[in-house]
């Protein structure tokens, strides 16, 4: 055999097995890169569709506090705390979901030779429960409680206007939900029965939250809307948005009450954030004779706080 014949068997085999030393070595790059896009899929869908129980929760503390001393452009020295916990326990299945919230809030006002005011005081627990229908569609049952903790006082008058489960508040009603995740979801419920329970103490005089005078109860039949959605505006800040509508079917449908809450939470390290909360109600049954309250009304709260999760 000739030499150059030879030097050609060389360089055949030499490129054969570049070749098959690249392929092999291409095919584990890509089998190495498939199981890691199936494995970062399957965690993806994990984390997208837990089944069984996820529960999280977060309780902040909010505190503010104003000096003036001499000031000439004027003000007054005030201090305020806010405490706060919002918790979730959710279940999901292939076919259920049912997701629960519970949120509640206290806060303390003390203006220099003033006595001590709240800022916050509610207890509101919602339960939403879903049936697989179709797509992101679901045959849902709602369920809303609200009230409060501590004594209210008109501080005009001094005189007591509510206290702990008076008012209370009951939604109920059948609907459909359309869930496109956890953080982003609208339930409509357009067969939605709604309780308001006050002491008689309260309606001796007129109407209160609605109920008439000399009554402890209302009951409304009606259309109810409730819409959720979270999102991050930017790094480390984080925006809720709850939603919720309804219109008494039996009394004045077109005056629909609106309930919407703003919740904006500033990271500042892992405990420290910058939190800002603001409510906005509007209910046209809340207004009568004797009432104190207007249609529309506000709350907002703002300060640094200190968050723990859990």
């Amino acid at each position: 055999m000739s030499k150059f014949k030879k030097n050609q068997i060389y360089l055949q085999g030499f490129v054969y097995l570049s070749c098959a030393t690249r392929t092999a070595v291409f095919a584990q790059v890509n089998e190495k890169e498939l199981l890691q896009k199936n494995e970062e899929a399957a965690k993806k869908l994990l984390e997208e569709k837990p089944n069984g129980w996820t529960k999280k929760g977060t309780f902040t503390f909010l505190a503010n506090q104003a000096t003036f001393n001499n000031w000439l452009a004027g003000g007054q020295s005030n201090v305020s705390g806010n405490i706060g916990l919002n918790y979730d326990f959710n279940y999901k299945s292939d076919n259920w979901n049912w997701d629960n919230k519970i949120i509640a809030g206290y806060g303390l006002t003390k203006i220099k030779d003033q006595d001590l005011q709240k800022s916050d005081d509610r207890l509101i627990f919602n339960s939403l429960a879903g049936r697989k229908a179709s797509g992101e569609w679901f045959y849902s049952l709602f369920f809303n409680f609200q009230t409060q903790f501590d004594t209210g006082v008109d501080l005009a008058t001094g005189v007591k206007t509510s206290h702990f489960f008076s008012p209370a508040f009951f939604q109920f009603g059948p609907g459909m939900l359309w869930k496109k995740s956890d953080n982003l979801k609208v339930n409509i419920a357009p067969a939605t029965s709604k309780l308001i329970i006050v002491h008689p103490h309260f309606t001796e005089l007129g109407p209160s939250f609605g109920v008439e005078q000399g009554d402890s109860s209302r009951f409304e039949f009606g259309a109810a809307i409730n819409g959720y959605y979270k999102f991050t505006l930017v790094e480390n800040v984080t925006v809720e948005n709850i939603l919720n509508l309804y219109s008494n079917y039996l009394e004045d449908p077109q005056n629909v009450d609106v309930d919407y809450t703003l919740n904006v939470a500033m990271k500042i390290n892992k405990t420290l954030s910058t939190n800002l909360a603001f409510q906005l109600l509007f209910d046209d049954n809340a207004v009568g004779e004797g009432a104190n309250y207007a249609k529309v009304q506000t709350r907002q709260v703002i300060g640094l706080g200190v968050n723990y999760g859990f």
